[in-house]
């Protein structure tokens, strides 16, 4: 035992030192700080710009005249950002001649097919326009065309104002204690995907490094001194865990450097977060919009800006609403299960062959799994509950990937106890395999191995 820890020791302090580990420690916390902190970034973030268009309407569809004070009144309403000017007695020819010298930023020309051809409608401008204008635009436009469509079929303003609902679905759980726990379907996906994408990163990346390293120990001749002095199991699973070790700390200091970065991030960038919830602001903004209405006309109402600081807030809530314990934990527990599962196996591949080129045609065996428990992970993203999704996340082999996308979405214990104990007991088996097979090929030289020269490998008695 005092071997495998020398060894163990050996493989941690040589790996920690590196420079690609403590660049990637370092860059690691920041991209996932990234990915909590993008959303709540965007929220924040609008187009000021403000954008004008010239409208040229040749189906008098979109605006009427009011004979009271002479005045257009739109059809298409402006927004903050984006303001639409009528033309009238001019053509598209004129304002494109003028165009360069005006300040707008696109001229939308509406044919008189429009009520029944959908492509009568033109933007035209110097440089594409952004999707946002073009897709208000487009719904703009389909709107007022259905409620003119209405109106003549009888029904009038009031009642179609009265018929407009929006609808935001707030997921709640019910926990075991009778509680309520509000959480997030699209936050618990991205959770369920990064973590398993992390897991098939890493048993990629630290089993390469297991199989690197015994292909490499092996060619310079330096295993047969170390052999002289540790049976080859052991200097297998001392390579194995401590390389694993590697690994599990630096998912640690990711995890405290992420939180670190997100929490320092959220204070200082978004303070306002912290001194007032979401409730009060926008009940603030409504008693102030509630003061000015009555004088504002219709489509100035709709423009009244509203801030981001709810959007923002419910993304810091629902964050706050999962418990991350258990996904760290279980995200500890399937990476190791899975490393040490399959890196047994890179381990006994380096063993078998004298270069990295001769590995290729034992390590299709091992990447089907987890190329096929990438693209059931998709899947189980959307429907965690299906029976591919279960059983995948039961079977040891793809159960690291599988099972931690839906985790966040709730396993039953009985489930996860399952998969667990089903990757305990596959891990030992395939450690005693890769070990069989370790013991004879780290000595092994200038031979050409297949599959058929394995088995005997892995028959012999000693």
């Amino acid at each position: 035992m005092n071997k495998i820890r020398l060894i163990i020791s050996r493989e941690y302090l040589t790996r920690v030192k590196k420079k690609s580990f403590i660049i990637m420690t370092i860059l690691g916390p920041i991209l996932f700080a990234a990915l909590f902190i993008a959303p709540a970034w965007i929220a924040s973030m609008e187009d000021t710009d403000i954008k004008t268009i010239a409208v040229i309407d040749s189906s008098k569809v979109f605006y009427n005249r009011v004979d009271s004070n002479n005045a257009i009144q739109k059809r298409i309403a402006d927004t903050d950002y984006i303001k639409f000017v009528f033309l009238e007695n001019t053509t598209l020819n004129d304002v494109r001649a003028s165009f360069a010298k005006s300040d707008y930023y696109a001229v939308l020309h509406i044919l008189p097919s429009i009520t029944y051809e959908p492509s009568a409608v033109h933007l035209f401008s110097e440089k594409q326009p952004s999707f946002a204008v073009k897709n208000y635009i487009s719904s703009s436009m389909e709107k007022e065309l259905k409620n003119q469509k209405l109106r003549a079929a009888g029904i009038n303003d009031d009642i179609l104002k009265s018929i407009k609902s929006d609808v935001s679905i707030r997921t709640i759980q019910w926990t075991e204690d009778g509680k309520e726990k509000e959480g997030s379907t699209e936050i618990a996906m991205g959770i369920g995907y990064a973590s398993g994408f992390l897991i098939y990163f890493f048993i990629f990346m630290f089993g390469s490094q297991v199989m690197r390293g015994v292909i490499e120990e092996k060619s310079s001749r330096i295993v047969e001194i170390i052999i002289s002095s540790a049976r080859p199991f052991e200097l297998m699973m001392g390579k194995i865990v401590g390389v694993a070790l590697v690994g599990l700390t630096q998912f640690l200091l990711w995890i405290i450097l992420t939180f670190a970065i997100v929490a320092g991030v959220k204070t200082f960038a978004f303070p306002e977060l912290g001194t007032k919830n979401a409730q009060e602001i926008v009940a603030q903004q409504a008693a102030t919009q509630d003061l000015f209405a009555e004088n504002l006309p219709e489509e100035a109402q709709l423009a009244v800006p509203q801030e981001n600081v709810e959007g923002i807030e419910s993304v810091f809530k629902e964050l706050e609403s999962f418990d991350f314990g258990i996904v760290i934990a279980m995200f500890i527990f399937y990476f190791i299960g899975g490393y040490l599962l399959y890196g047994s196996l890179f381990a006994a591949i380096g063993s078998a062959v004298d270069n990295e080129a001769d590995t290729q045609q034992f390590m299709l065996p091992i990447t089907i799994p987890l190329i096929l428990a990438i693209f059931v992970m998709m899947n189980a993203i959307q429907t965690p509950e299906s029976s591919v999704a279960f059983w995948f996340s039961i079977i040891p082999f793809t159960s690291p990937i599988v099972m931690m996308v839906r985790i966040p979405f709730g396993v039953p214990f009985w489930e996860l106890a399952l998969s667990m104990g089903l990757l305990i007991l596959t891990f030992i088996f395939t450690t005693w395999l890769a070990g069989k097979i370790y013991r004879t090929g780290i000595l092994m030289y200038g031979k050409k191995i297949n599959y058929k020269e394995l088995w005997k490998w892995i028959r012999y008695k000693y």
